[in-house]
């Protein structure tokens, strides 16, 4: 049996502080999967607790030199995400003062007349100046190089470390002794130069990054930020007629809850009087208020627009939905995609690697006669522009944008490996009922009396069958009343027979259901009327039957219409360039109605969930990569056979943990809108990838061969990683002006 725990990770800076603990982890014993995300500080581990438990988990992670602590009892995840959100803030606001204090240093260092730079007591006072910023500002940086050097591996606080600890200690050993330094000049009788500038800037410019990367950071988390703010602190609440506000957490199961005009839900529950519209945008995408009455469910954090109504709250905390898409976005977010093994790899060998770079350049000016202070200063520069950092940003920003994106477009992606997988699709394949279709049969047309049509309502009304609430919805829609029905029997496959008594010394023998249904009773049909059924003459539509006292009597025309944005979405397919394929268990002659209407021309009818299953298998055996939508219930093993599975619902009652993807809408809309959003991801994550890689490719050698100061090094690795991290956010404004199907 396998258990989950998400471990807050901290003193992660860049991909080889990710790659470290992540390889901690993977090699710890009883660990199956573990993915660590540099941009969340968070690690998720999925451990077998028979051979290692949690504690373990964190010693690993302490044993690489990194801070690690397990989640806190009792706090939910939109706790946990608020005091996300402060922290995050109070980092860099911190970070921004400590930039801010270190440039107006490092320049004013570097404007000082060249005068005072002959003079020891300034250069004494300019070395007391820097090594203060060094402590203050750098503490972290050091510390941490620190703990990771000890255990075996460095980072890039170790680069930073090599980069200002040289220009600071050659700078310091020129201002004790600069005759030494003098008299070995590569240019005789030159006074030699101290670099305290450059270790203050270079320490302004990683501080300012760290400051631009967790501002960027708190961006790309801004669709988890706008639905936790969806949940009122307070609700009213009636209790024996009085009213009282209390706070959300306060609340209990069962308490009536009363919400006003324009006030937002404050919990889920079900209406027990009142009506109104609700606009449920922020949760479900749906973007036309919803119509609510007694007896219908409501989510917490949505707006009620027009009426006043009474609810009873069902589901509280972590229970509800809200909580469940905050909690599934949270993971999605601190997911990975499979191309970050390959910054993984690069990463792992990264700084190693770079270390041996920053030495051959120092060989390299000492042996070209350049000195030592010019091969120190190109070293110094190798050290910091190769910092790893974009590296290590270029995927997770990304996923962590897009599936705040998704979220606010009411698709649920279940993290960076779905989205990968999503960009691949090349066929998808439809259930036909409750996904191209409403799922709800209704009448369309009745050829019968209101008299029979009264006591057709009545043998349907204790039925559960679609079929059967249809005929009472379109009799109750009429005004007509039904009486009371006796000796009731439903007939699997076949229609409902009862006994209605009218008045007081009136009954009549009711039959409803299909021709074969009829005939079995005894009931002389004409021709046309023996081949009627659900779904006669190849229509979208079908024929419900009706016998009083053994003589037909009329008939339900009847039909599940498809979806509104059916038939657009499946254009969309088209235009994203896949095969649309409509599968079914119902007859071909209806499935190919429905698919015409849809604009769907493949169709595989008549199919068992196995054989739904096997179709996939088939699909994926000639090299196709198959997503399948189905309403995560009853096509639950197609959806787990396919390479991607979206579940369809609609808000309180969707199955969130079934399949890749989740739609909080009905609807084929968000299907498209998902694979379209995962080729943009793709592409915004090759280009981080492709960023980071050139600007190293780039960077390097003009660091070695001297082109870069060690200023302008820590400069350009500070924009590479905030650059990476702003080409991500362009994705938060993915179909944001464009009408969805």
């Amino acid at each position: 049996m396998t258990e989950s725990v998400t471990i807050k990770v901290g003193g992660m800076v860049c991909a080889a502080c990710q790659a470290h603990v992540q390889r901690a982890l993977d090699e710890t014993h009883g660990v199956s999967k573990a993915a660590v995300n540099l941009m969340t500080g968070q690690a998720q581990v999925s451990f077998d607790p028979a051979i290692v438990e949690p504690e373990k988990l964190i010693e690993a992670i302490r044993d690489t030199g990194y801070e690690a602590e397990l989640p806190t009892a009792g706090v939910g995840a939109i706790q946990e995400q608020q005091q996300r959100e402060i922290d995050q803030t109070t980092e860099a606001r911190d970070l921004a003062v400590k930039a801010t204090v270190s440039f107006v240093l490092g320049i004013a260092a570097m404007a000082a007349p060249e005068h005072w730079m002959h003079q020891s007591s300034f250069r004494y006072a300019l070395a007391a100046t820097t090594l203060g910023v060094m402590i203050w500002v750098g503490g972290r940086i050091y510390s941490g190089a620190l703990k990771t050097v000890l255990h075996g591996s460095a980072d890039m606080n170790a680069l930073v470390t090599l980069g200002t600890g040289a220009a600071f200690l050659y700078s310091l050993a020129v201002t004790i002794d600069p005759g030494f330094f003098e008299a070995r000049a590569v240019v005789p009788n030159v006074y030699p130069d101290v670099y305290y500038e450059a270790a203050i800037l270079i320490l302004a410019f990683v501080t300012a990054g760290r400051a631009m990367e967790e501002r960027a950071k708190r961006q790309t988390a801004g669709a988890l930020r706008k639905l936790i703010r969806l949940q009122p602190s307070t609700a009213i609440v009636v209790c024996d007629g009085a009213e009282s506000t209390i706070p959300i957490a306060a609340m209990e199961p069962g308490n009536v809850v009363l919400v006003r005009p324009g006030e937002r839900i404050p919990v889920d529950g079900e209406i027990v009087d009142g009506s109104s519209y609700v606009d449920e945008s922020m949760v479900t995408g749906e973007s036309e208020p919803v119509s609510k009455k007694a007896g219908d469910a409501v989510i917490g954090g949505t707006v009620n627009t027009t009426g006043s109504f009474r609810y009873r709250a069902t589901s509280l905390g972590e229970a509800s939905v809200l909580a469940r898409i905050v909690s599934l976005m949270r993971e999605a977010q601190g997911s990975r995609a499979p191309i970050e093994r390959l910054a993984d790899r690069i990463s792992g060998v990264f700084v190693p690697t770079v270390l041996v770079l920053a030495a051959i350049t120092f060989a390299g000016w000492m042996f070209a006669g350049g000195g030592a202070v010019r091969a120190a200063t190109s070293a110094v520069a190798v050290l910091i522009i190769a910092c790893p950092c974009a590296m290590g940003l270029a995927v997770p920003t990304a996923v962590m944008v897009a599936t705040g994106r998704g979220a606010e477009l009411g698709v649920l992606i279940k993290g960076g490996e779905a989205l990968e997988k999503l960009r691949k699709v090349d066929t998808i394949v439809l259930d036909k009922t409750g996904t191209v279709t409403e799922g709800k049969p209704r009448v369309t047309e009745a050829a019968m009396s209101n008299d029979t049509m009264r006591l057709a309502a009545a043998a349907e009304r204790p039925s559960e069958h679609p079929l059967a609430r249809a005929v009472v919805q379109y009799a109750e829609s009429r005004g007509i009343e039904t009486p009371v029905a006796n000796e009731f029997r439903s007939i699997t496959g076949r229609g409902v027979q009862a006994r209605v008594v009218v008045g007081h010394d009136e009954a009549h023998d009711v039959l409803c259901g299909n021709s074969v249904f009829m005939i079995e009773q005894g009931v002389k049909l004409t021709p046309d009327l023996s081949s009627a059924d659900f779904s006669s003459q190849g229509a979208a539509h079908g024929v419900i039957l009706v016998a009083i006292d053994g003589l037909f009597a009329g008939s339900f025309t009847v039909a599940d219409p498809i979806r509104a944005e059916s038939s657009a979405a499946v254009r969309e397919f088209q235009k994203l360039g896949l095969d649309v394929i409509l599968l079914t268990g119902d007859r071909p002659s209806t499935a190919q109605a429905i698919a015409r209407q849809a604009g769907i021309a493949l169709v595989v009818a008549g199919v068992l969930p196995a054989g739904k299953v096997d179709e996939i298998r088939r699909l994926q055996q000639q090299g196709r990569a198959v997503a399948m939508a189905g309403d995560g219930i009853n096509d639950a093993p197609a959806l787990a056979q396919a390479d991607v599975g979206f579940a369809m619902g609609s808000g309180t009652d969707i199955a969130m943990e079934a399949g890749d993807v989740t739609l909080l809408k009905s609807g084929l809309g968000g299907v498209a809108r998902a694979i379209a959003l995962s080729r943009a991801t793709w592409s915004v994550m090759r280009q981080n990838l492709g960023w980071a890689l050139a600007y190293n490719v780039v960077a390097i050698p003009a660091a070695a061969f001297g082109f870069l100061s060690p200023v302008i090094a820590s400069a350009a690795m500070a924009m590479s990683s905030v650059s990476v991290v702003l080409n991500s956010l362009r994705l938060s404004r993915f179909q944001k002006n464009r009408k969805h199907a």
